[in-house]
């Protein structure tokens, strides 16, 4: 097979294994290559190499084994009509949460007799983010596939996103197929449409980072998140505030900072005057790039600044400093969400409903926790 135009260094790896995987080279259950191997194999980075199983894995080719490496679960026929659900994640590719969420929603389904439909795993932007055309498109294949329903995990991080996720989600439902969100809402917080919602109580959450800190003695704290960032962040900043005023603390009317993390000159603005005495960052994606860019501007952490994230994803495991996090319980979200299209498949009168899940504390270097052992 030819190599596809525009492919990626990963794209061509999570291809190449994903053809040897349907051909039988590499059966079921069987272990695949290790990271280094496919780095020497293919001359590229540990991280691309990364990425590319990561992709294998959202699509439930593949299982990664903590300390045993790689393991082929199933070479995915395509799913027939009636025991197939659409899955439509415009973030997939970049978005290392719901890539463990899809993962997870993947062997859940099978499980219950069911497969999950990605559209055309052997596209080059199959894993990357859609526009709206592309998200347009996918729903019109699940539409021609006779899916039985759609798990949607609405656009963020682009201008535009609540109008460009109401019409694909009233595209689906207007031919009759039930819609699941996934992880966030079509618009912002505290608004609510009128689609079930599978994810964590992402308020709790942040009142938790935030309480977390406060204890440490944290009493000036700011938000950081990229603009346009999904729902969920405003939830999690309204938990962070209220954590600030449930300890009879003031929020600075400027505590909340939008811009890219990797940005040196937002950086700068973030920390001039050195006010700050701990940062919440809306991922952990987010979070490493910032705790990378205040390292070459000569912050440390958390000695200088305390700094924590959200969501406990890999991304976080590589880091000088481990980060302390908010961790997303992907497991059951994807237990949850089937259970939930189950039921709406069953009976499409069911009230609207959220089902929001208690997420944990993760503790790491980054919120200088050990350093304030015992302080309340």
């Amino acid at each position: 097979m030819s190599q596809p135009e525009g492919e990626s260094k990963h794209q061509k790896i999570s291809r190449l294994l994903r053809e040897a995987i349907r051909s039988g080279s590499h059966p079921i259950g069987s272990r695949l290559p290790s990271e280094a191997r496919l780095v020497q194999q293919h001359g590229v980075s540990r991280p691309t190499v990364m990425r590319a199983l990561n992709d294998l894995e959202a699509e439930g080719l593949i299982e990664r084994r903590m300390g045993s490496g790689s393991f082929v679960r199933s070479a995915r026929t395509p799913p027939s009509p009636g025991r197939s659900l659409g899955l439509l994640v415009p973030g997939l590719g970049k978005t290392e949460i719901l890539k463990r969420i899809c993962g997870e929603l993947a062997s859940v389904a099978r499980s219950q007799a069911y497969e999950l439909d990605w559209g055309e795993p052997e596209s080059p932007k199959s894993s990357e983010e859609l526009d709206l055309e592309g998200a347009r498109r996918l729903c019109r294949h699940f539409i021609a596939r006779q899916v039985s329903g759609v798990f949607f995990a609405p656009f963020e991080l682009v201008p535009d996103r609540e109008e460009a996720n109401r019409i694909l989600a009233e595209t689906l439902r207007q031919e009759g197929l039930p819609v699941i969100l996934l992880d966030r809402d079509l618009g912002p917080f505290p608004k609510r449409s009128d689609f079930d919602l599978v994810g964590i109580d992402n308020m709790a959450a942040g009142f938790l980072l935030a309480e977390h800190l406060i204890k440490l003695g944290c009493e000036r704290l700011a938000f950081v998140a990229r603009p346009n960032s999904a729902s969920t962040v405003d939830a999690r900043i309204a938990g962070a505030r209220a954590a600030i005023g449930n300890r009879g603390l003031e929020a600075d009317p400027r505590w909340v900072h939008l811009g890219d993390p990797t940005d040196v000159r937002f950086v700068r603005r973030l920390m001039a005057g050195k006010r700050w005495d701990a940062l919440l960052c809306a991922n952990d994606h987010t979070a490493a790039e910032l705790l990378q860019t205040l390292a070459r501007e000569g912050h440390r952490v958390p000695s200088d600044v305390r700094l924590v994230g959200f969501d406990d994803v890999r991304y976080a495991t590589p880091l000088a400093t481990a980060l302390t996090t908010i961790h997303q319980p992907c497991r059951d979200i994807a237990v949850a969400a089937m259970r939930a299209m189950q039921d709406r498949i069953a009976e499409s009168a069911l009230p609207v409903r959220s089902h929001l899940l208690t997420s944990t504390l993760v503790l790491g270097e980054s919120c200088g926790t050990y350093r304030t052992a015992g302080r309340a």
